[in-house]
């Protein structure tokens, strides 16, 4: 009998930001004044694989969108042992500007990306404003030159990245978003990206607010708990709750160890 392998998995905190509440839900908002959102990226890996989920933005991107950057992600690698050249795998859930910067960082990463999410980046609808505005031009060129490099595996739907680890087409947010389902010792874990910026909005059924296609998201609200299996192991792209919900790492109080359980279920009740 084959043994799928285990990670483990490790969010990384790089930036924040304050911004009102009504920016991430569709719809009613029940909160009331600013909140905080929280920018990570993940890292999955065992004595095999260094597999890297979404690359962040820089310093310089975040003082274009006003957001206060705390450190470069391949600091936060470092401090995991990690250097940016050791990443052999890059999966970019999507390519808005939080998630797909950076790339030059990983020099002998293969970058694994929805097809369909860059047919949407190039494509007829980013001539208008409100649609192209998550996305940061240079970032969508740096995808299409790696791409000319022989760098960017596309795939469409479900793929297995390797055992334990699987992709996931979930489109409304992005149409090529897609989320990670990864097998630890405490259970399958399903890092949501922005799927589900935040638990609230999967328990209000409210999308945040930047969405493509309102019922997608809706339905990707469903699919997302199901793949996870539960709220203990569903990882939210934005949310400060997962750092107060799962462990700091002892070397990094910005770093949360996601194969470790929660300090409690955040089901609602």
């Amino acid at each position: 009998m084959t043994t799928i392998p285990e990670f483990e998995v490790h969010a990384i905190q790089y930036a924040r930001s304050i911004r009102p509440s009504s920016d991430y839900f569709l719809g009613a908002d029940p909160h009331d004044g600013p909140a905080p959102i929280y920018y990570y990226v993940w890292l999955i890996r065992n004595e095999e694989r260094c597999i890297l989920v979404d690359t962040g933005f820089s310093e310089m991107r975040a003082r274009e969108r006003g957001r206060d950057f705390l450190r470069c992600p391949s600091d936060g690698l470092r401090a995991l042992g990690v250097r940016a050249e050791d990443v052999d795998t890059v999966v970019i859930t999507h390519l808005h500007y939080d998630h797909a910067g950076n790339l030059d960082l990983f020099p002998n990463a293969r970058f694994i990306l929805q097809e369909e999410e860059m047919r949407f980046a190039t494509g007829r609808y980013m001539r208008h404003d409100l649609i192209r505005v998550p996305f940061a031009l240079s970032d969508v060129l740096e995808m299409v030159s790696q791409n000319y490099a022989g760098r960017v595996r596309f795939v469409d739907g479900a793929h297995d990245l390797t055992d334990g680890v699987r992709l996931h087409h979930v489109p409304g947010h992005s149409p090529g978003l897609q989320a990670v389902t990864v097998d630890t010792r405490r259970g399958r874990l399903c890092l949501a990206s922005d799927t589900v910026h935040f638990f609230d909005n999967l328990t209000l059924g409210s999308p945040f607010r930047i969405t493509t296609h309102v019922g997608q998201a809706l339905d990707g609200h469903d699919r997302i708990l199901e793949l996870a299996g539960g709220y203990d192991r569903l990882i939210p792209g934005h949310d400060p709750l997962v750092a107060g919900l799962y462990p700091a790492h002892p070397d990094d109080d910005l770093i949360f160890v996601l194969h470790e359980p929660p300090s409690r279920n955040p089901a609602p009740a």
